[in-house]
C-alpha cells in the first residue's frame, strides 16, 4: 500500500471539515448581521423608553455580536497547517475563542443585565414613566423575528451535519446557545415590559433584567465548561474509544491492549496512543510491518484519527483497568481476541 492511501483518509475528513466550517461561517455571519441590527434597534428603543429591560437586551445583543467575530477568528485560525513550534496544529484554536465568548457573554451581558436590574430596583426613574414603550416593544417583536430566523439557521445547520454536529463544533454550538438565549431574553423582556405597563411598577422590569443576566450566566457556564474541557485535553466518546480497542484487540498478532490514550486535537483531529503486547516469537522486521498495518487500518476506519501511536512493549507488570501499575504477573492472553478486555479510561 502506497503512502498516498495512508494519508487519503485524512485528506477527506480535511475536505469534509472545510466544507462545514464554510456552512459554520455563514450560519455566524447571519447570527452577527442580525445582532448588530438588533443591538443598534434595542439601544435606541432603550434609550427613548427608559426601560431597563429593553437596555439589558441591547446589552445581551452587543455582548453576541463581539461573539460572534470571536467565533469567525476561531474559524480561520483553526484551520491553519502544522508547524515546528505546534507539530499537531491549531484545532485547539477554535476552543480558545469560544472560551472567549462565554467569558464575553458573562461579563458583557450578564454583567450589564444586573447592573440594570439593580439600578431599576435601587434608583427607580421619577414618575416611572413609560412614554415609548410601544416602540420598544415594537423593537423586541422584530428582534424575535431575526433571532428566530437565525436560531432556525443554526438549528438548521446542526440537523444537516453529518456526525456529532452540535456536540463536537464549538462554533456552532456557541451560535445555537445565544441565539436559543436571545430568544427566551427577548420573550422575558417583552413580559417584564407588559407587567409594566400593565401595574406601573417598574419591579417587574428589573426582575426581568435580573433573569436575563441569570440566564446569560447559566449559558456563558455551559459554555465555558465544555471550552475548558476541550482546551485541557478531553478523550473521544466512549464508543469511539470502544471501538478503536476494539480493533486493536481483534489483531492476530496482538497479545494484549496494556493502556489506549485519546485525545480530540480539533475538529477532524484526534490523537490515539496505544501501549501494546505483541505475540512472541516476532523479529523485528515484522514488528514494524505490523505497527504500520494497524495504523493504516485505523486511519482507514476512523479518517479523524490523524494522529497514531503505537507503542510496542512487554509490560513487566499487572495493570489494573484504571491504568494504575500495580504488583503482580504479568496476563497471559485472553482466551476471546474478538472482544474487549476492560477499558482503561482515555487520559488527556
Amino acid at each position: 500500500m502506497s503512502d498516498s492511501s495512508q494519508v487519503d483518509p485524512a485528506d477527506r475528513a480535511a475536505n469534509t471539515g472545510r466544507g462545514s466550517d464554510r456552512k459554520t461561517r455563514i450560519t455566524v455571519l447571519v447570527a452577527l448581521a442580525a445582532n448588530l441590527l438588533i443591538a443598534a434597534a434595542k439601544a435606541v428603543g432603550g434609550l427613548v423608553s427608559s426601560s431597563p429591560a429593553l437596555l439589558s437586551e441591547a446589552a445581551h445583543s452587543v455582548a453576541d455580536s463581539i461573539n460572534e467575530v470571536f467565533l469567525l477568528a476561531a474559524l480561520r485560525r483553526s484551520r491553519r497547517p502544522a508547524d515546528r513550534r505546534h507539530p499537531f496544529g491549531y484545532g485547539k484554536e477554535r476552543y480558545f475563542w469560544s472560551l472567549l465568548a462565554a467569558v464575553g457573554i458573562f461579563v458583557l451581558g450578564a454583567g450589564f443585565s444586573f447592573f440594570q436590574g439593580a439600578e431599576a430596583l435601587l434608583k427607580p426613574p421619577a414618575g416611572e414613566s413609560t412614554s415609548g414603550y410601544a416602540a420598544g416593544l415594537i423593537v423586541l417583536g422584530v428582534a424575535l423575528v431575526a433571532e428566530g430566523s437565525s436560531l432556525v439557521r443554526a438549528l438548521w445547520q446542526v440537523r444537516k451535519q453529518p456526525g456529532e454536529g452540535l456536540g463536537k463544533d464549538p462554533a456552532l454550538r456557541t451560535v445555537v446557545a445565544e441565539d436559543s438565549a436571545a430568544v427566551v431574553g427577548v420573550l422575558v423582556a417583552m413580559a417584564g415590559m407588559l407587567a409594566h405597563l400593565a401595574t406601573g411598577q417598574v419591579a417587574y422590569e428589573a426582575a426581568a433584567s435580573l433573569t436575563i443576566g441569570l440566564l446569560l450566566v447559566y449559558v456563558a457556564y455551559r459554555l465555558g465548561s465544555g471550552a475548558r474541557a476541550q482546551l485541557i485535553g478531553e478523550a473521544v466518546d466512549p464508543e469511539l474509544r470502544d471501538g478503536i480497542r476494539e480493533l486493536l484487540d481483534s489483531q492476530p498478532e496482538i497479545d494484549r491492549v496494556a493502556a489506549l490514550l485519546t485525545m480530540r486535537l480539533g475538529m477532524e483531529s484526534t490523537l490515539v496512543a496505544a501501549r501494546i503486547d505483541l505475540m512472541p516469537g516476532l523479529d523485528s522486521e515484522r514488528v514494524e510491518l505490523v505497527s504500520e498495518r494497524i495504523k493504516k487500518h485505523l486511519r482507514k476506519t476512523w479518517p479523524e484519527a490523524d494522529q497514531v501511536f503505537l507503542d510496542v512493549t512487554e509490560a513487566p507488570t499487572d495493570e489494573r483497568a484504571d491504568g494504575e501499575l500495580v504488583p503482580g504477573e504479568r496476563p497471559g492472553r485472553r482466551e476471546s481476541k474478538g472482544r474487549p478486555g476492560p477499558t482503561e479510561p482515555s487520559e488527556s
